[in-house]
């Protein structure tokens, strides 16, 4: 996905209201800040550059999350996580992303699944 593209899908979560305009501009300027920066896996065809995240009920089978989030973006995403998720150490997860992105994992990194919640989540490098 070229940045235009990435561009104007942020602004159409904003236009859309799942993210705030706060939110938008801290990604818009996160993207274009990162774009010179490489990406650090070292897998074969250029490396990994997505971050996919899916939540999925048990329950009904639907996926209730599906986020797909450029590499380059994490910092930016994780921040604006950290605003829906105050329980969760989102200092200690994006350490541990950034340690898998830097070894070059790729697929599945996270399969969780919440039976409390009935949830499955997964967080997949690609």
């Amino acid at each position: 996905m070229t940045t235009s593209e990435e561009r104007m899908k942020i602004l159409k979560m904003i236009q859309e209201g799942k993210i705030t305009a706060d939110e938008g501009a801290r990604l818009l300027k996160a993207l274009s800040s990162s774009s010179e920066k490489p990406v650090r896996a070292k897998q074969p065809g250029g490396g990994a550059r997505w971050l996919r995240v899916r939540v999925t009920d048990m329950h009904q089978g639907k996926a209730k999350v599906n986020v797909n989030l450029p590499l380059r973006l994490i910092d930016a995403g994780l921040n604006i996580a950290a605003q829906f998720t105050p329980d969760m150490d989102i200092e200690e997860l994006g350490t541990a992303i950034s340690a898998a992105i830097a070894e070059g994992m790729t697929g599945k990194i996270v399969d969780v699944v919440d039976a409390e919640d009935g949830e499955h989540i997964e967080v997949f490098i690609e």
